[in-house]
């Protein structure tokens, strides 16, 4: 039974995602929508209004609303964190999904505003700190511990006893090995293997793969079908 008021923040992919999951998988009934007065486009979506940023507390009382910030990881979060933090000037509760799918356990620490999928993996005496996304299927091992505002999108593993610091975004496949350290303000490439600890400020590439010159039937002197 749906016993919370939920505004979403955004109408973007995210916020759509955002609105499916608190729908379909909370305790929270989406009441509206809302974004900042220079990006109101359009004055609906799934049926419910989206209001101006600028004066939504005039319509939906704090007192009686609470709010998610459904952004991703545009310059490092810093979009998400400025919402973030006005919402709570507004004088806003941010919300939490943790999908029922997802496996928590049970003294897990969680802050404000975070983001979890399904098939996410959280193991014991971890933390994590605030405005946090954590998209599907990721690993985050014992005893780590996780700062406020960085997006780890899917396929993530970050391994027992590690630290991650804040506004940092960590790419497809990424994995950090044990009792390491990241900073903050990192950009983590897809596939990155993390063996040493990360300075702040650091940009890490992957291993892109990118098609050969040859096509497959060249290479394997074959006829295509």
């Amino acid at each position: 039974m749906k016993n919370k008021k939920l505004i979403i923040f955004g109408d973007s992919a995210f916020a759509q995602i955002a609105y499916e999951y608190f729908t379909h998988d909370s305790l929270y009934e989406v009441v509206a929508f809302t974004v900042s007065g220079e990006y109101l486009k359009i004055n609906s979506l799934f049926g419910l209004p989206i209001i101006p940023f600028e004066n939504i507390e005039e319509l939906y009382n704090p007192k009686e609303f609470e709010m998610h910030i459904a952004l991703v990881y545009n310059k490092l979060n810093r979009i998400r964190i400025q919402f973030y933090n006005q919402a709570k000037a507004k004088g806003y509760f941010l919300a939490n999904y943790v999908s029922t799918r997802a496996f928590v356990w049970q003294n897990v620490l969680l802050g404000d505003n975070c983001f979890i999928f399904e098939d996410n993996t959280i193991q014991p005496f971890t933390s994590i700190g605030n405005n946090n996304v954590l998209w599907s299927g990721n690993h985050i091992g014992h005893h780590s511990v996780i700062g406020s505002h960085n997006f780890i999108s899917s396929h993530v593993v970050i391994s027992g006893f590690c630290s991650i610091g804040n506004m940092n975004f960590m790419g497809v496949n990424s994995t950090m090995g044990n009792n390491l350290t990241m900073g903050d303000d990192c950009l983590i490439g897809s596939f990155a293997h993390i063996v040493k600890n990360v300075p702040s400020g650091s940009l890490i590439k992957g291993t892109p793969n990118f098609p050969e010159s040859k096509t497959t039937w060249e290479k394997l002197n074959i006829k295509e079908l």
